[in-house]
């Protein structure tokens, strides 16, 4: 019998770290706002199991994975580095924000529609919180 467990949630993902952000060119920036993966570089897919959250082709060495006491904290904002600007006037262009104990602060745009600019970051910052409450 297989013991291994389906995944709880799975999307595709584009995201970069804090530092990555920060270092963006007001250039990059203003390209950013018509097509968000300039700002994002990495990009594949985000997978949520019980145990563990996993983003493919985080890196090009190897993907990320977090357990629940490497994330220590979930937002879904807009901030100094990723403005409204950026995200479109809907809530739903708010980056998914993941504090992490193992590559810093991580900003994830999840199933990204690029003509739209929407995502399902509300979404998975609900799932990821529900995820960290529960004892796994």
């Amino acid at each position: 019998m297989n013991d291994v467990k389906a995944p709880l949630a799975q999307a595709t993902y584009i995201g970069c770290t804090t530092e990555e952000l920060a270092a963006r060119r007001k250039g990059d920036k203003i390209a950013g706002g018509v097509d968000q993966r300039v700002l994002f570089p990495r990009r594949g897919a985000v997978v949520l199991y019980e145990d563990r959250l996993l983003l493919q082709g985080w890196d090009d060495q190897a993907d990320l994975v977090l357990r629940q006491a490497e994330v220590t904290s979930v937002d879904n904002e807009f901030t100094e580095l990723y403005r409204r600007f950026l995200g479109g006037l809907l809530n739903s262009g708010k980056p998914l924000i993941l504090g992490t104990a193992t590559v810093g602060e991580i900003y994830l745009m999840v199933d990204h529609k690029t003509f739209m600019e929407t995502t399902d970051n509300r979404r998975w910052a609900t799932l990821l919180k529900t995820w960290l409450s529960s004892t796994g």
